[in-house]
């Protein structure tokens, strides 16, 4: 009779995935994963049938986790840039507080081993920030701009100010703040 899963071995694979893709890249062997997780190879592949498909669970947790962080909090009774400003900041500070994560997550999203399928479903798992981008640029200069378009040009500004962040910690708020701007300017 087959050993039921654990939700706790799963969850130490998937951070084991993050750590490993985060340091060695996607070419890390599932080896050296399952030794991180502190499971067997074949432990592994009892989770996720192939290296392929632990891959695409990883993109999507990921994707599920970011946008979670992302809208927790947004204050419901301000205005969209004061919204815009809270989600902005947790965006940072889950990119800033998980390195690892921000590494593992920019390698899956170049990947061709993410599906079409696993694509959409972690453009639904981030509906919610998505509707306040829509919300956002309805007046801008980008709003006949491809959604997809307008979140990569979010991406790539939140992307830089962590790495100011990370880099000039002593001026992280100030970073923080100037990357805000050049969006909320590039949406409204």
């Amino acid at each position: 009779m087959a050993r039921p899963k654990s939700e706790e071995r799963r969850a130490a694979i998937m951070a084991a995935a993050s750590r490993v893709i985060a340091s060695q890249g996607l070419s890390a062997p599932t080896a050296v994963i399952a030794k991180e997780a502190g499971v067997s190879n074949g432990s592994l592949f009892t989770y996720f049938e192939t290296k392929t498909a632990l891959l695409n669970a990883l993109y999507l947790e990921l994707k599920v986790d970011l946008s979670a962080a992302a809208l927790k909090g947004l204050p419901v009774d301000r205005d969209i840039r004061s919204q815009m400003l809270q989600l902005w900041r947790n965006w940072l500070r889950w990119t800033a507080s998980a390195p690892e994560k921000r590494r593992a997550l920019a390698q899956l999203g170049v990947s061709d081993e993410i599906t079409a399928q696993t694509r959409q479903a972690g453009m639904e798992a981030t509906a919610g920030m998505a509707a306040f981008i829509e919300r956002s640029r309805q007046q801008g200069p980008l709003r006949d701009a491809p959604l997809g378009f307008v979140g990569a040009m979010l991406s790539s500004i939140a992307d830089a100010t962590v790495d100011f962040m990370i880099a000039d910690p002593a001026n992280a708020e100030q970073h923080g703040m100037t990357g805000f701007e050049a969006a909320w300017r590039l949406l409204s």
